[in-house]
Parts: structure tokens; C-alpha cells; sequence
């Protein structure tokens, strides 16, 4: 039941994207930048300090560099300290979450996806 609600919940969320989200994807969908492979909107369950289960859904995963990819609208102005939490526990999984402002991207989207390439092709 808790993981068939996730999947619904994810499904919902990639029909209602937003246009940040819908742009981004269209640079990323199909192995279309540098071959690597991403997924929209993909959960992460864990187990939290009273010992149960939550999760996270990711805006944009990269599952060879274990990178999540969040884009930031104005709501995460207020949220910052959820943020910085919600990261750290992603970082005790082994991810390594990058934040764009949707303005970033908006601005300059080959910056971003050259920020994005310099991290996914590091040794």
C-alpha cells in the first residue's frame, strides 16, 4: 500500500509538471545529454528516526551517478531548512542532490547542463 501510493503520487506529479520541469526534461529525456540515463520525478523511501518509513521524491535522477537534480522555485525561499534536511538524508543514502534555481535555468540553461556535465564526468 505505502509504496503503491508513491508510485501514484509520482505518476501525478509527472502529469502536472512545471514548465521548468518540462524544459529541463526535454534536455535530459531519452539519453539525450552525454548518454546518460535520467528518471522524472523518481522516489526515495528510507526510515526515519521513529523508525518509520518516508520518502522523498526527486525532481530529476541520474541513477550511474546516483545525482539528484531539484529545481527550485520561490517556495523553497521559505523552505531552506526542510531543504538543507532533506539533502542530508539523501547524502547519508549515497546521493549527491544538485538545486537550480528555476531562474537558472530560465536564464541560462547551457550554464546549467555544463555544471551538470562537469559533475557527471568527474573522476
Amino acid at each position: 500500500m505505502f509504496t503503491h501510493n508513491i508510485t501514484e503520487l509520482c505518476r501525478l506529479l509527472r502529469r502536472n509538471e512545471t514548465t521548468s520541469e518540462k524544459v529541463f526534461w526535454a534536455a535530459l529525456r531519452g539519453r539525450k545529454f552525454a548518454n546518460f540515463k535520467f528518471r522524472r520525478q523518481h522516489p526515495f523511501v528510507y526510515q526515519n528516526i521513529q523508525g518509520t518509513k518516508s520518502f522523498f521524491i526527486a525532481d530529476f535522477y541520474c541513477i550511474n551517478a546516483r545525482l539528484i537534480i531539484e529545481l527550485d522555485g520561490k517556495i523553497h525561499e521559505f523552505q531552506k531548512e526542510y531543504d538543507k534536511n532533506r539533502d542530508m538524508i539523501l547524502a547519508q543514502l549515497g546521493l549527491t542532490t544538485i538545486r537550480i534555481k528555476n531562474e537558472e535555468l530560465a536564464n541560462n540553461q547551457q550554464a546549467v547542463l555544463d555544471h551538470i556535465f562537469i559533475f557527471l564526468t568527474r573522476e
